[in-house]
């Protein structure tokens, strides 16, 4: 049986929340029998331009049942006329759908539709607040990569996008399979939906060199001391200004970002197993391992142990045997 999974895209979508899920999706071939069948649709269906300005060609989207409707996302959140229009055809759809998904501001398009209204979705950290804001019955969890709620998924941006699909392969094909793609695809297996957009923090541009240098002495520095007074001398700043300009620059206290940090330094040495709790625990800056363990529970919602556990059951899955195709038919000259 191949799944149908539908994805729908308008005038400015974003290459990546397109292309990055549909090749996850695609790559199911090559390890199971049961795949997918994929299509890329749109209103007026035809050519569609991207935001990079690099055209797909759509099928009308049509009042047909697909198992999957994934809504990908543009660089600023949809707005205009069209957006109701849309959102209606969305809603129309669901009723005969297994499951809806959206990649980034495609969040912004399943809330006009009221799919989200009482359910806990994401989107791209720079617009959580405002998809909030503008659709206050929306439980959003502006930190996830991902989320599932009752069979509506909703993703970061960009590469979330992946993470995701790789979590709804694994519901339809098992783990051995969602992890083969991840394999095939080069990109990390193991980012949990809970786990937090570090993007947020590590890559983002805070706006102010003082806030910017400050994040880099603390990633340079983990294992010190850094209070909230130390960040400050480095900002040159007092504690009460320090405290104020980190805030609005990163929209987390000073404590809060070290601690996101070390989480995230301390993940990878976590899942390779090579090294004790609390050998990893002092490298990065953490009292001892409980102090750890408190951390890893606040940010990813996950012990160390869990997570070196789920590492090693993850490494000792055998993989699926690459399916061969068929073999093709001898090339003929025409009239031969």
């Amino acid at each position: 049986m191949h799944r149908h999974i539908g994805f729908l895209v308008y005038p400015g979508f974003v290459l990546l929340d397109l292309s990055g899920p549909l090749e996850a999706f695609s790559n199911v071939r090559h390890y199971s029998t049961g795949g997918y069948r994929l299509s890329v649709v749109s209103m007026t269906g035809g050519e569609v331009r991207s935001a990079c300005g690099l055209s797909v060609i759509t099928e009308v989207l049509r009042a047909e049942a697909f198992d999957t409707l994934l809504v990908v996302g543009a660089p600023e959140p949809p707005e205009g006329a069209w957006v109701m229009e849309l959102a209606t055809a969305i809603r129309r759809l669901v009723g005969d759908t297994r499951r809806t998904a959206s990649v980034c501001t495609g969040a912004f398009l399943l809330a006009a539709s009221g799919l989200l209204d009482g359910r806990t979705a994401t989107t791209h950290w720079y617009y959580a607040a405002q998809l909030q804001a503008r659709y206050p019955a929306v439980r959003v969890d502006g930190d996830r990569m991902w989320s599932e709620d009752q069979g509506i998924w909703t993703s970061a941006g960009m590469s979330a996008g992946i993470d995701m699909s790789l979590a709804m392969i694994e519901q339809d094909l098992g783990k051995q399979v969602a992890l083969a793609v991840a394999r095939m695809l080069v990109v990390y297996y193991r980012r949990p939906g809970g786990q937090y957009q570090f993007s947020s923090l590590l890559d983002c541009d805070p706006g102010s060199d003082r806030i910017r240098s400050t994040l880099s002495f603390a990633r340079e520095h983990l294992r010190d001391k850094l209070s909230v007074e130390r960040l400050a001398e480095v900002a040159n700043l007092s504690v009460r200004q320090f405290g104020r300009a980190f805030a609005s620059s990163t929209g987390m206290t000073p404590a809060r970002a070290v601690e996101r940090l070390r989480v995230e330094a301390a993940r990878p040495q976590i899942e390779g197993g090579r090294q004790t709790f609390e050998e990893i625990a002092r490298l990065n800056g953490f009292i001892d391992a409980g102090r750890m363990c408190q951390s890893f529970l606040r940010v990813i919602g996950r012990t160390p142990q869990e997570l070196r556990r789920g590492a090693r059951e993850v490494d000792a899955l055998p993989l699926p045997a690459r399916l061969e195709p068929a073999p093709r038919a001898p090339y003929r000259k025409a009239g031969r």
